[in-house]
């Protein structure tokens, strides 16, 4: 009897500290220190977490769309320029008309280094 409640309070405490609940808490927080424009704290947590925004862009949305559009909604431009050199090449050029249009300053930035 103490062997099968042992084994469900395992079990509940191995579903409460899951890699998905802690993949969420992490998007959550990318997106609250891009709507703050806190560029200090959104480095620390990449650093910390041992994680490129290279690898994060396309699969991270805050408020459904993507941390670079979701800096420019905001008027996030330090975060949002840091995001942008950080990004490849390739991948500032398919969005650079569509993010000047949101905001003026990060598409200049966005086209500047996409060359």
């Amino acid at each position: 009897m103490i062997g099968i409640i042992s084994i469900i309070v395992l079990l509940l405490i191995a579903q409460l500290y899951s890699p998905k609940s802690s993949a969420y808490n992490m998007a959550r927080n990318i997106c609250e220190y891009v709507a703050a424009d806190d560029k200090r704290r959104l480095r620390s947590l990449l650093k910390t977490q041992r994680i490129k925004l290279r690898a994060i862009f396309g699969d991270v949305t805050c408020n459904g769309k993507n941390i670079l559009f979701f800096a420019a909604i905001n008027n996030s431009d330090d975060v949002g320029e840091l995001i942008i050199k950080k990004l490849p090449k390739k991948v500032l050029r398919s969005l650079a008309d569509e993010l000047t249009i949101t905001s003026p300053v990060l598409g200049a930035l966005a086209n500047e280094r996409a060359g």
